[in-house]
């Protein structure tokens, strides 16, 4: 059989993009003659602590539908202080190296390796690349640029050390998947030469359960965000500088501004309901009950293109795409909803005043056909283990 090995900083029960994206790729590959092994820390994200279950331990296995997973030790850290950070990254560097070196048959052939984040992929690249394995990159977002953007980094040593990891990743691997156009052409900035493929964090859409709600035209809009309360999505800002109207906002999710957030909601009369973290099958469920997903990012990242634009798609959800860059021209291209500029916080409140609830329920079924037939996952893999 054939074997792949997986190395990714994000895995299941870890929730966000980043997980499901992996773990996608990793059922898809199995569903395709497969043997999958999955390398990746003890799970921690987006809490910044190991979870219940997996404390106290240096390396656990178990299976995840039928895939091997291995989980290493990690320091583990949502901290804003970029040592702390620095530190839980290198922590898990340091647990592959060893686990590789104890146990380097256990790695397949064929190793994709996650990106980012740069350190994890670099020393993965760096462990392996005497080994006459194929390694294939899996980019999803692009830094240290990504990081400039959002405030995280400022030019200085550390970024240089980054821009320094970036070209090396990108020229030691043998392929190079982005996951967005944007992505690939940065490959090819830096090495011209690189074999690269355009993945897209496109979910399966046999696994959506968006259950249809017939309610009401004359209810209230009930707009929705599920995902990562980090400081890139700016949900606070959006609360603050929304006006709802006689529209609802509906808000799933944890991160960094969980805190802030319900401390804003406590002293704010708006139509704003905050539900928490809730298990991927309930949020599924869920999202059949709402007209309008909003998908925010504080400003366009250049490479980032926010990957639940495709899971609404296919559940037939139309979108206010607020974040710019290659995900608002996707949104346009296939007729998938509204796009207002980042931060513009008029046109979206004038926008908002403008919805109408049975043009929304029109829009639903178009937007479920333009995703079937453009977003394709099953075709999208297919394509890929061609090309391995």
């Amino acid at each position: 059989m054939k074997a792949i090995t997986l190395i990714t900083n994000y895995f299941p029960p870890e929730t966000g993009a980043a997980s499901n994206r992996i773990a996608q790729l990793a059922l898809g590959l199995q569903q395709r003659g497969y043997s999958v092994r999955v390398i990746c820390p003890l799970p921690n994200y987006p809490k910044g602590r190991i979870f219940a279950g997996y404390r106290g331990k240096l390396m656990h296995t178990e299976h995840y539908e039928g895939i091997h997973v291995t989980r290493l030790y990690i320091f583990p850290s949502n901290s804003n202080q970029k040592f702390k950070r620095l530190f839980a990254m290198l922590s898990f560097s340091f647990s592959l190296g060893v686990y590789r070196f104890l146990h380097s048959g256990k790695f397949a052939q064929k190793i994709i390796i996650q990106s980012p984040p740069l350190i994890l992929s670099a020393s993965a690249l760096f462990f392996f690349n005497r080994n006459k394995r194929k390694l294939i990159l899996n980019v999803s977002d692009l830094w240290p640029s990504a990081g400039l953007e959002l405030d995280a980094l400022q030019k200085g040593r550390m970024y240089t050390l980054l821009e320094r990891l970036e070209r090396y990743i990108y020229k030691k691997a043998h392929l190079v998947l982005g996951q967005s156009k944007e992505i690939i052409a940065r490959v090819l900035e830096v090495n011209p030469k690189q074999q690269t493929f355009l993945y897209r964090n496109l979910p399966q859409a046999s696994r959506l359960n968006f259950d249809s709600d017939e309610s009401d035209v004359e209810q209230p809009i009930k707009l929705v965000y599920a995902g990562l309360l980090g400081i890139a999505q700016g949900i606070v800002k959006l609360c603050k500088n929304i006006e709802l109207g006689n529209h609802e906002l509906h808000i799933y999710g944890a991160g960094a501004e969980q805190q802030a957030l319900q401390d804003y909601l406590i002293n704010s009369d708006k139509p704003i309901f905050y539900h928490g973290e809730v298990s991927r099958q309930l949020l599924l469920e869920k999202l059949g009950t709402f007209d309008l997903a909003i998908v925010p990012l504080t400003r366009a990242i250049y490479g980032s293109t926010p990957s639940k634009i495709y899971e609404m798609a296919l559940g037939g959800l139309p979108m206010l795409y607020f974040a710019g860059g290659e995900g608002e021209q996707v949104v346009q291209d296939y007729q998938l909803g509204y796009v207002v500029e980042p931060g513009n916080f008029e046109t979206l409140n004038r926008l908002l005043v403008d919805l109408k609830k049975d043009e929304l329920k029109q829009m639903s079924e178009k937007i479920r056909e333009s995703a079937a037939q453009h977003f394709n996952l099953d075709l999208q893999l297919d394509a890929l283990v061609q090309l391995l």
